[in-house]
């Protein structure tokens, strides 16, 4: 009990900053998943124009061009994922020279002393989060592979009533939003992995870069003259 006692005595800042992070990155995807049912943001939006294209599609007898539209957001999304690997790859082959590169940060003004273990923990925390990230785009990658699938499988027109083309253009639009929902959620962590470099320096340029993400993810999906476009688009 003494040395638990001790150990958070001795590190109460960094665990503070851990806790912040820790809030703020599980905080934030909560606090957007609840306003995305009923205030206007990117996540919201954009899934009423996949709706909108669901059931143009459902229109067309040629669907090429929607199926080209889905390879590419694969793209994009296999780009991603192949960039967690490497980044993973690199933080692993920095895990194994920890000493080294305490040995360049101690040379940055204001960055704080830490132990060999403090910075492996650092580093444990880096790795989790793309780790995080890759099985968010992983996921992600696959959904858009069920979205062609059901591209392919939808009804010609004249094979649909206009409940059945709804409901068909429904199931579209949800499994197309959730792709891109999971490619979102491993953007974001992307960039809160970003302000886990500040810990490097010191807990409280940690602290200050984590509230800055925050603030800068709710300008764009919330308050960004995008989603004012969109909402203008979507209201003609």
């Amino acid at each position: 009990m003494q040395q638990l006692t001790d150990f958070i005595m001795t590190n109460w800042i960094n665990l503070l900053a851990m806790f912040w992070f820790l809030a703020c990155f599980k905080g934030y995807n909560a606090y957007t998943r609840k306003r995305a049912k009923d205030t206007y943001c990117l996540a919201s939006l954009m899934h009423q124009y996949r709706l909108q294209w669901m059931t143009n599609m459902l229109s067309r007898e040629v669907r090429i061009a929607d199926t080209t539209a889905i390879a590419n957001l694969e793209r994009s999304v296999s780009f991603f994922a192949s960039s967690t690997m490497l980044i993973l790859a690199g933080l692993m082959t920095v895990l194994g020279s920890t000493e080294k590169v305490i040995d360049v940060i101690d040379d940055i003004p204001f960055a704080g002393q830490a132990t060999k273990t403090e910075w492996e923990l650092k580093l444990l925390l880096l790795i989790g989060l793309f780790v995080y990230a890759f099985f968010k785009f992983t996921w992600s990658l696959r959904q858009y592979g069920f979205t062609s699938v059901m591209i392919g499988g939808a009804p010609m027109p004249d094979q649909v009533n206009g409940a059945e083309c709804k409901a068909h253009a429904n199931r579209l639009a949800v499994m197309s939003s959730m792709a891109a929902n999971n490619f979102n959620l491993g953007l974001r962590t992307y960039y809160f992995s970003l302000a886990v470099l500040g810990w490097f320096v010191n807990p409280w340029v940690f602290m200050g870069l984590t509230a800055g993400v925050v603030f800068i993810l709710y300008r764009r999906e919330f308050k960004s003259s995008t989603l004012r476009q969109l909402v203008i688009s979507n209201t003609d």
